[in-house]
């Protein structure tokens, strides 16, 4: 099947089996290894990726369902300079990376309810983070890393 779609804002065509999933197409084919595969049943979180700007489980995705679509990875987060995103550098100041597995999901779920929430309180941020799973147990850094985060933002913010 010939795909053609978005990822990280560049256009991108590309032939694949129709049933390939999405999480084996970034990681294998694409080399965008940020995205992980944990669990590979929708449970953990891990494999968070956005899609048309909604988050979206990339090992519960087949290819034929990107057609046309908008995706943004972790590695999309980084600006043009590669300069980390702001809720990246919150992360790593709030020493919320631990062994890093959990974390490119932990990230795009805070960024998106962060564009949704620009100041979310405790509950609305636990509410984001609900379906992703540390196995490190790191959850009170990642809550420290995702309210830094909003403050960061809401720096910016006219």
């Amino acid at each position: 099947m010939k795909l053609s779609f978005t990822l990280n804002h560049n256009a991108l065509t590309l032939e694949t089996e129709p049933d390939r999933r999405v999480i084996d197409l970034l990681r294998e084919d694409l080399g965008l290894t940020g995205t992980k595969e944990a669990c590979g049943e929708g449970e953990c979180g891990a494999c968070t990726i956005r899609v048309n700007k909604e988050l979206r489980l990339a090992c519960l995705m087949i290819a034929a369902q990107i057609e046309g679509c908008s995706i943004e990875t972790i590695e999309g987060l980084a600006g043009p300079d590669q300069a980390l995103h702001p809720v990246q550098e919150a992360f790593v100041q709030a020493g919320a990376v631990q062994c890093g597995f959990c974390t490119p999901g932990m990230v795009m779920a805070v960024t998106d309810l962060l564009e949704a929430i620009p100041d979310p309180d405790e509950t609305q941020i636990r509410k984001a983070l609900s379906g992703n799973l540390c196995r490190c147990t790191g959850y009170q850094k990642i809550m420290d890393a995702a309210q830094l985060a909003a403050k960061k933002e809401n720096k910016c913010l006219p």
